[in-house]
């Protein structure tokens, strides 16, 4: 186990700067995500931690050692890709052994760590099959376990799910998050899908346009985004957002909307009379009311456990998610209110967030 640092890392493809002097460190034992849509530098940041991406400027830091000029086989790290990229011909206890049969381990320590890594992924009885007689599942546990038998410092995971269907990966987050429960090694892994990184980090990294925009705990960047980027980018449906004017009188701040409506909020955001504002708004922090915003339905997605209603509120597209058996229709016209306590506030020119 080690961990993790990058300091002032930076990335260029000629004139073009992909990674914008980035300074992250991962806690020794960690399960960190980096996060972000396609195009954000999550996967060339990991790549360029594993030394399969060239640095343009700064430092690696696995441990105590500076490794930009260590070739990535000797940096005692372990990646699972995308791809399963498992050898074909090979049995999958030759895929797993591979690397070990490499080192010139012997015969015995060899099948006794592949055994190990196979009673940890539930590989025991496909040993002797080929890639080929596996599903897809299956494919990720071997490469996982290729990954596992080389004890690394630290494991780099790249969108290792995203070829899988939805159920599975459901059952592989489970199992990735065991593996490391069990193995307590630090962990990176690059994903876009937010609820991966939410059920799956202790820590999460939001990227965009090769810039970390937050950096904390999933609950944290939840329910404190720092900014309004990462307010819409996490939570599905995404935060709403109401453009508001800041109103002050002598006991109390509200904020008030096109309409006319007006919610107070809480004393300890102090802002200047007239100051404009987007009021962000969770769809599941709404409750429907006799009073308050005229939202137009427009649409109903019943998912099970929720309704997902869709409209418009304030001239804005507006998403409510509720438990409630509600009797509504396309074309309902209904009053709205945001929860008390659930407001966020962000700065209409900056974007952030307004503690």
């Amino acid at each position: 186990m080690a961990k993790l640092k990058v300091q002032n890392i930076r990335k260029s493809y000629a004139n073009l700067e992909v990674i914008h002097g980035l300074n992250l460190e991962i806690e020794d034992g960690s399960f960190v995500v980096l996060l972000g849509p396609s195009g954000c530098g999550k996967s060339t940041l990991l790549r360029m931690i594993a030394g399969l991406e060239s640095i343009t400027s700064g430092e690696v830091i696995i441990g105590d050692e500076v490794v930009n000029k260590i070739h990535p086989k000797d940096r005692n790290i372990a990646m699972v890709f995308q791809n399963y990229a498992l050898y074909a011909n090979m049995t999958v206890f030759d895929n797993i052994a591979f690397s070990l049969k490499l080192r010139k381990m012997s015969a015995q320590k060899i099948r006794e760590k592949v055994d190990w890594a196979a009673s940890i992924l539930n590989l025991q009885d496909f040993l002797m099959r080929y890639p080929r007689q596996l599903s897809g599942g299956q494919r990720q546990r071997v490469a996982m376990g290729r990954a596992i038998v080389r004890d690394p410092a630290a494991f780099l995971f790249d969108e290792p799910l995203s070829n899988l269907d939805a159920k599975l990966r459901v059952q592989m987050r489970t199992e990735i998050r065991e593996l490391h429960s069990r193995l307590n090694t630090t962990t990176v892994y690059v994903t876009h899908d937010q609820i991966e990184a939410m059920t799956m980090a202790d820590k999460i990294v939001v990227l965009k346009d090769g810039v970390i925009e937050q950096y904390g705990s999933p609950l944290e960047v939840y329910d404190k985004p720092q900014n309004r980027f990462v307010a819409e980018f996490i939570g599905s449906p995404a935060m709403n957002f109401i453009e508001g004017e800041i109103k002050k009188s002598a006991s109390s701040s509200a904020v008030v909307f096109k309409s006319g409506e007006k919610q107070i909020l809480p004393k300890a955001i102090k802002l200047d009379d007239g100051v404009k504002v987007a009021v962000g708004i969770r769809p599941e922090h709404v409750e429907f009311s006799k009073a308050g915003l005229s939202f137009e339905i427009r649409q109903i997605e019943p998912t099970g456990p929720e309704l997902h209603i869709y409209g418009v509120l304030e001239d804005k597209e507006f998403c409510i998610v509720t438990k409630e058996r509600v009797d509504f229709r396309r074309g309902d016209k209904i009053k709205v209110k945001p929860t008390s306590g659930n407001l966020h506030i962000f700065d209409n020119s900056s974007g952030l967030r307004i503690n």
